[in-house]
């Protein structure tokens, strides 16, 4: 829960702050809290980037590592903005901005809950695309080994990977690689 949300709800501020101080609460982040209670969360690091930065998409790395087709551990939440949005002022977790515009930044989000907080995620095939799109940020290896273990978890959709490569305008550059692996 946002700050704001329990001044909407009608919980005074020092009412807030005293059930922090006392550990009814507890802070997730800056402005952002749960109940001590609560079970832990699953993700905590997905939940409280979807919570804070309202208009991000998860993608890259995190992306992968959310869809189980890596062998990655992000140490940063990587987040794809619309270009020309606010930079996020978060302290934690540390988040890695990526700027995308137009349908690449649209295309293929899928919402997914986590912990009851709505996460936007991009799908597999978006993801991948991705991958190739900023392969000289992430590493070409990074790339293969991800369409490597869709290749082996499920059915490859071609159709899809090929219309988010030419959203991308990496049809070209994914071609041979889809070419020798699947």
């Amino acid at each position: 829960m946002h700050t704001a949300q329990a001044l909407r709800a009608g919980i005074h501020p020092s009412t807030l702050y005293t059930m922090r101080d006392d550990g009814t609460l507890e802070t997730i982040s800056r402005g952002v809290y749960r109940l001590a209670e609560s079970e832990p969360l699953g993700n905590p690091d997905l939940v409280t980037v979807a919570t804070r930065v309202q208009n991000g998409v998860i993608c890259l790395i995190s992306a992968l590592a959310f869809h189980e087709i890596t062998t990655q551990i992000p140490h940063e939440v990587h987040v794809a903005l619309q270009r020309g949005a606010e930079i996020p002022r978060l302290n934690y977790p540390p988040i890695k901005i990526y700027w995308f515009s137009g349908r690449a930044f649209t295309d293929g989000v899928a919402v997914h809950e986590i912990d009851g907080v709505n996460v936007h995620i991009y799908n597999e095939e978006k993801t991948l695309v991705d991958c190739f799109k900023f392969r000289n940020k992430i590493g070409l290896d990074t790339a293969v080994e991800a369409v490597r273990f869709y290749r082996e978890r499920k059915s490859v959709n071609v159709d899809a990977l090929m219309h988010f490569a030419k959203i991308c305008r990496v049809e070209k550059v994914m071609r041979p690689y889809l070419e020798a692996i699947l």
